[in-house]
């Protein structure tokens, strides 16, 4: 078996077992991929500023994010469709999250459902929520996260209607695959990706299987799904869930100052810098240039978390040093669960842990929770933090 040294590894592994219209579905972003490129270079571009002289032989990795412990400054973010790169994909990331301890965050549209991570885990979940059209289906999925014993919701603010992603559009993307000639081909290429799915608890989306009179055939389920998202969306729909959801409260979506602070009036408990990893709007700015100023801006007033890019932990490091209190990593997992099923996901947390510990004992850090200003810097541009 090849040896494994970092998410590049697995990336290369998920892409050679991952069918075509699954893999190019994780990897992609909107239109002509900008903001994607952009969340990878600008966290690239970043440096890192080293002091020798500090005592590190013992060093703190562990937090809390939203009240939830997790031994490093990470959760597992939100990603649809993880069923459709490892059989039950949802439950064997939620496992491996639990076993490793961070938190894992399930996406409304997850193949297996929140009652069966529920049930396959015994731990408490974050839950991730997209507003519909129908506020009905909106409650139901809320007392649902309610009952499952759910310790966050994360309500996603930017998906007012679905980026165009050329790539899904070209293969045909829909659950199952839209069974083109090119698809049938291309998936029959991959029997030990077929054989796993066979023994998928789902096919669909789990978590509306029983909330919609389209889920009895996928086809209209995906077309409902499609035309659900809400133009309307605005700071009333944000209160109108916090009155439902009385726990810790996640907005994730959150790119502009003017944002991050009416979340604090809106009673949220903490934010996502987050541009949706590039899969919406194209050409949008990376999370990590406005990081910075919405950090400065809330303060302590609520938690800071960073989405968008990471790979490593020095990528971790430098969201810390520019304001984060943690990070999301969706892509990071997601090529562990392809490449590995509940054992890729481990290795890649594995590898992050590892490289965030070598990162900041050669910065000279000792605390991921006590990172001064000014160790991370653009590289024309000076101190960046």
């Amino acid at each position: 078996m090849a040896v494994i040294t970092s998410i590049f590894d697995l990336e290369s592994m998920a892409r050679r077992r991952l069918p075509k219209v699954i893999f190019d579905y994780a990897q992609g972003g909107a239109e002509q991929e900008i903001t994607l490129r952009r969340n990878l270079d600008d966290l690239r571009a970043l440096a890192l500023h080293q002091h020798d002289l500090h005592d590190v032989s013992k060093r703190r990795l562990d937090i809390t994010m939203a009240g939830d412990a997790a031994t490093m400054p990470l959760a597992i973010a939100p990603m649809g469709l993880l069923g459709l790169t490892w059989a039950n994909g949802e439950i064997e990331a939620a496992r491996a999250a639990a076993e490793f301890g961070v938190p894992f965050c399930l996406s409304t549209m997850s193949i297996n459902s929140i009652e069966d991570v529920a049930e396959a885990t015994g731990k408490p979940f974050w839950f991730q929520l997209y507003l519909m059209k129908q506020r009905q289906v909106n409650e139901s999925l809320i007392r649902r996260a309610l009952a499952a014993h759910c310790s966050a919701l994360v309500l996603t603010l930017d998906l007012h209607v679905q980026g165009k992603r050329w790539a899904d559009a070209k293969n045909g993307l829909s659950v199952p695959p839209c069974p083109t000639l090119a698809n049938v081909i291309d998936l029959c290429r991959h029997p030990r990706w077929l054989l796993g799915m066979a023994c998928s608890r789902r096919r669909t989306f789990g978590n509306l299987e029983g909330e919609v009179q389209q889920a009895k055939k996928v086809a209209a389920l995906t077309k409902w799904v499609e035309q659900q998202f809400d133009p309307s969306f605005d700071a009333d729909a944000v209160r109108w869930v916090r009155q439902c959801w009385d726990g810790k409260l996640i907005l994730k979506g959150v790119m502009h100052v003017d944002d991050a602070r009416q979340a604090i009036e809106l009673g949220a408990d903490a934010i996502i810098v987050s541009n949706h990893g590039g899969r919406q709007l194209d050409g949008a700015p990376s999370s990590i240039s406005v990081l910075p100023e919405i950090a400065s801006a809330v303060g302590d007033r609520l938690e800071v978390y960073f989405d968008g890019g990471i790979r490593t932990g020095g990528d971790i490091v430098k969201a810390l040093g520019l304001g984060a209190r943690a990070c999301l990593s969706g892509r990071a997992c997601l090529y562990g669960l392809a490449a590995d099923g509940r054992a890729g996901v481990l290795c890649a947390l594995h590898l992050l842990r590892d490289s965030l510990d070598d990162c900041m004992t050669l910065m000279g850090l000792a605390d991921v929770s006590r990172i001064p200003p000014g160790l991370v810097s653009g590289l024309d541009s000076g101190t960046a933090g």
